[in-house]
């Protein structure tokens, strides 16, 4: 190790502040896989004293970062809070709301964007017109990218390695008749949707809606981000589905222009 580098080593050792490191590393403990522990078994993961654990965890039930029920500790709205604030002052929500809103207001539908996150996707950003269908996700919701639209447009440039690299198993999670149960039928939906530049599907996840969605590219053609819509069933009309289709692609070509323009370096 150069001299440099140990410097800046002690440097960021020195401006450190050790509890509120253990603090953070006890947050990122709580996952959607294990969104429950208690505190021995924390204490066990951490490697800290119980009575450290303790105080830690009162601290943040205290300050509304977790809650608790007898001797289990979840994630509490503090969190949530913290979760919509960063997604409400990201470039790409902050650019996407105007576009969203205008598609909403052309179509009548509710609006989508969201991001990829390993085998998720991530509402950042969605308009709802008042009184109409809003479907059962909200900014924030993760949902699995391969049994939803958006996650279509989001995983569209992947190949099989790379899909089989993300998705491991040789089955994918089931729910609904239309959900992908592998990865070469996925594979085949995402060259599908390639071939025409958009992914569509009905009852894809949530039974009942239809959803459009196209990808958000950077400067570099990379898809960054899924723009898309949802309407129920029961307001399909066939003869207004190409309009639609147009609608969405051109809303994503929009957001990617603002991108590019206003803010390059978030596409780098």
């Amino acid at each position: 190790m150069s001299d440099t580098s140990e410097t800046l080593s002690n440097d960021n050792d020195r401006y450190t502040v050790p509890a509120l490191e253990r603090g953070l590393r006890l947050l990122a403990c709580f996952t959607p896989s294990q969104p429950v522990w208690s505190a021995p078994d924390l204490a066990r993961t951490l490697a800290l004293p119980r009575s450290t654990v303790f105080r830690m965890l009162t601290t943040l039930e205290n300050m509304g970062y977790l809650q608790r029920s007898g001797t289990e500790y979840r994630l509490g709205l503090s969190v949530l809070r913290l979760g919509y604030d960063y997604l409400s002052t990201q470039p790409l929500a902050q650019l996407a709301e105007p576009v969203l809103q205008a598609l909403c207001e052309r179509l009548g539908f509710t609006t989508n964007l969201a991001l990829l996150d390993g085998t998720s996707v991530v509402y950042v950003a969605r308009i709802a017109p008042a009184g109409a269908f809003q479907g059962a996700v909200r900014v924030g919701s993760r949902l699995p990218a391969h049994a939803t639209v958006l996650g279509r447009a989001l995983l569209q440039d992947m190949d099989a390695d790379q899909l089989r690299e993300l998705f491991g198993g040789s089955e994918l999670p089931q729910f609904s008749e239309s959900t992908p149960r592998d990865v070469q039928q996925l594979q085949q939906l995402l060259l599908q949707d390639r071939e025409r530049g958009y992914a569509m599907g009905e009852g894809f996840y949530e039974p009942g809606v239809s959803s459009i969605a196209a990808p958000v590219r950077d400067a570099q053609g990379r898809i960054i981000a899924g723009l898309g819509m949802a309407v129920a069933f029961t307001e399909i009309a066939p003869g207004r589905m190409a309009h639609w289709v147009e609608q969405v692609r051109e809303a994503a070509v929009e957001l990617t222009g603002h991108l590019r323009t206003q803010h390059p370096g978030f596409l780098r």
